[in-house]
């Protein structure tokens, strides 16, 4: 009969960090070994429980026995199985004794070829297995690929020592309400296990039925087995308690502190408003890093007075609680104030020449070599840009100035958020205070870009400069390794490029960029492989976004050095993509395409008198008659009233190739028709190279 099996492993408490991890990683390695044995149902439903205390999964409609196989097996090559005179051998005997079948006949044995011999093959039926014998097995197998992070040594009380994350206390093993007879770390399983810490009577609680394992720990043992119900249960008492506030719960908080506590309880605390003086950046950090606390804020984002914590203890007088919590977190909050007031002292200008004491790579100097180089670099593209050139060096000038504060030396995260603190308290320009913060944007996939002119250059010099730089020494990324993110690096230039619409030559950035280290030693220029990798990070960004691969190639084939309008010229492709003549176009477009790659003479401009066919005439017509209308749409970016206007050169275009021989004997004809197909293929490449539609 099919029941639900429940497994459980009762521990000392575990490492919250890796608790999500283990408990699926517990789960699916039962699960799968079950599969594997045939126990379970298609309908089975696999659940995996984590607690600090504990890691079990429940599986519905689980067999008792894995059903019958029919099994084929090899017996014997027929060269063996026989004697010289044909009847069976010896080692025929031998090896069916052996699998368990010693009255076997050769009349019982299929004869079969096996590869260029004949064999004996023997067909039966194996009876299926008890659960509980082949669930030994799967457990062994699962606990001993579990991912954990460092094993602990530690004795039963019998003497043995064992080896698991944590000293285990109790097995749970059920199937239905039957106790299945496993052993685990030298103990043996029963229906018995541990309730909440503190909230529980202290007794091992009874599972009479697999099915009623999280309700009756939860009403008995004041434990909620899920990771996820946990994590729940906290985000709704976070907003719950928040009110008319918002609450600050990244995910990753909310995971470790539901891998931190069994029944979750939310508590209100304060402290005192004086270290509302402090950047709240600092307050939020050391609170969610330190203490694992939810801060709040007004609607406005400003950070409140009060703040949220998760306990592990439920009680109608918390005060206790909330007092030791506040009491824990204001010598943080202290440490952050004296900090901030100590870093204010010095100016981020005069942190400058420690920079030198601060090596950026061995082969690359030190972050006060990197800085200059940095400053020199945004000088240039300032420069391009028409934008404040003063601005922009003494921006990336003071951008890293930050990383030799005490409080970035405390909270290495807030590098550049301090930047800007400590900016505005000296004096700088706003759009300087901006970039030392702006300059590391975007730092991920989706983040926002620089929100001013001077963080902007800075950004752009800041990942330019790495990506030359640790390019050059031969630290480009290599399968998944790329230590020094430049793909992050170089898929924020591309964004910055396209999003900003920056008129920027990707070839004259990084002919800037190499020359900031003239001079260096070990340095190999880069140029032409990090100019690929740049497009090719551009390739992703634009199929992320929805456009096809075969639109992106249109586009990209023809290695853009300029990418500011690319998103215009993919839309065009895409409408273009939707007219009825496109695709005939772009096979046309594939055909010239090929055409001239194999055309080795140097091709002129069309004669008319050489046109004498009617319908290359009307196709050179066509092409006099809509070029105007082609270039206007295209000098002032209409790309796609451009393609547009290109697609009422299909009928034409159609009419040529069908009636006209291009490869000509006369080899006056033939360069005049290459001259009017490369006079056709340069109009229809303008926006994109639209015989990539028809790949």
């Amino acid at each position: 009969m099919n029941q639900t099996l429940l497994v459980e492993i009762q521990t000392e408490e575990l490492p919250p960090k890796a608790l999500v991890k283990l408990g699926a990683a517990f789960a699916n390695g039962i699960a799968n070994g079950l599969k594997a044995r045939g126990f379970l149902d298609p309908d089975s439903v696999v659940t995996p429980h984590a607690t600090p205390r504990r890691l079990a999964v429940t599986i519905t409609q689980v067999a008792a026995m894995s059903p019958d196989k029919t099994m084929r097996e090899k017996v014997l090559p027929v060269s063996v199985a026989l004697d010289k005179d044909g009847n069976p051998s010896a080692p025929l005997a031998k090896k069916l004794a052996a699998l368990g079948f010693p009255d076997l006949t050769l009349a019982d044995l299929e004869r079969a070829q096996d590869g260029k011999a004949e064999s004996f093959f023997l067909t039966y039926t194996a009876a299926g297995s008890a659960l509980a014998a082949s669930l030994q097995d799967v457990l062994l197998d699962a606990v001993a690929k579990l991912p954990i992070p460092k094993l602990m040594s530690y004795q039963r009380p019998s003497g043995a020592t064992v080896q698991f994350v944590r000293p285990v206390h109790l097995l749970l093993a059920l199937h239905g309400e039957q106790v299945l007879p496993l052993t685990l770390l030298g103990l043996e399983a029963g229906r018995q296990t541990m309730g909440h810490r503190f909230l529980s009577h202290g007794q091992p609680i009874v599972i009479a039925h697999a099915d009623n394992y999280s309700a009756v720990l939860e009403s008995e043992g004041k434990v909620i087995s899920s990771a996820e119900g946990r994590k729940q249960s906290i985000r709704q008492q976070l907003l719950a308690k928040a009110g008319d506030d918002q609450v600050l719960m990244p995910e990753s908080l909310l995971d470790e502190v539901a891998a931190l506590v069994e029944w979750p309880v939310v508590y209100e605390c304060r402290f005192e408003e004086e270290f509302l003086a402090v950047p709240q950046e600092c307050l939020i950090l050391t609170m969610q890093t330190n203490q694992k606390y939810f801060a709040l804020t007004d609607s406005a984002g400003k950070l409140r007075s009060r703040f949220l914590i998760v306990s592990n203890i439920a009680t109608d007088d918390p005060s206790a609680i909330v007092g030791g919590n506040e009491r824990v977190v204001r010598p943080r909050l202290s440490d952050a104030k004296f900090f901030f007031e100590q870093d204010k002292k010095k100016t981020l200008e005069s942190r400058l020449p420690l920079l030198a004491s601060v090596v950026y790579h061995n082969k690359l100097g030190t972050q006060l070599e990197r800085t200059e180089r940095v400053t020199v670099l945004a000088s240039s593209i300032a420069r391009r840009l028409g934008m404040d050139v003063p601005l922009a060096e003494r921006g990336a000038r003071l951008a890293k100035a930050d990383l030799l504060t005490d409080m970035v030396g405390e909270f290495p995260e807030l590098q550049g958020i301090m930047g800007t603190y400590y900016a505005r308290h000296d004096g700088e320009h706003e759009e300087v205070a901006l970039a030392a913060s702006e300059h590391y944007q975007p730092r991920f996939a989706g983040d926002l870009l620089p929100s001013t002119n001077t963080g902007l250059v800075a950004a752009l010099a800041d990942k330019l400069e790495t990506l030359v730089g640790i390019w050059a020494i031969g630290l480009q990324p290599t399968g998944e390794k790329d230590p020094f993110a430049l793909r992050r690096h170089a898929l924020g230039v591309m964004r910055m490029l396209v999003e900003k619409r920056l008129p920027l030559s990707i070839s004259a950035l990084l002919a800037d960029a190499v020359a900031v280290f003239e001079g260096q030693a070990a340095f190999k220029d880069p140029r032409a492989e990090v100019a690929v990798f740049m497009l090719e990070r551009l390739r992703g960004m634009l199929r992320e976004r929805g456009f096809t691969p075969n639109e992106v190639e249109a586009v990209l084939a023809q290695n853009p050095d300029r990418v500011d309008d690319v998103v215009q010229r993919l839309e065009a492709v895409q409408a273009f993509a939707a007219l009825p003549q496109s695709a005939s176009l772009a096979a046309a477009n594939k055909r010239i395409t090929n055409i001239l790659k194999k055309t080795d003479a140097a091709i002129g401009e069309v004669k008319q008198e050489l046109l004498v066919e009617p319908s290359e005439k009307s196709l050179a017509a066509a092409i006099a008659r809509v070029r105007p209308e082609v270039d206007a749409a295209f000098a002032r970016g209409d790309f796609t009233g451009t393609l547009k206007t290109l697609a009422q050169l299909r009928d034409d275009v159609d009419a040529f190739f069908n009636d006209v021989m291009v490869m000509a004997d006369d080899l006056a004809l033939r360069n005049n028709r290459l001259a009017l197909l490369s006079q056709l293929h340069g109009m229809m490449n303008g926006v994109a190279d639209i015989s990539k539609l028809a790949a």
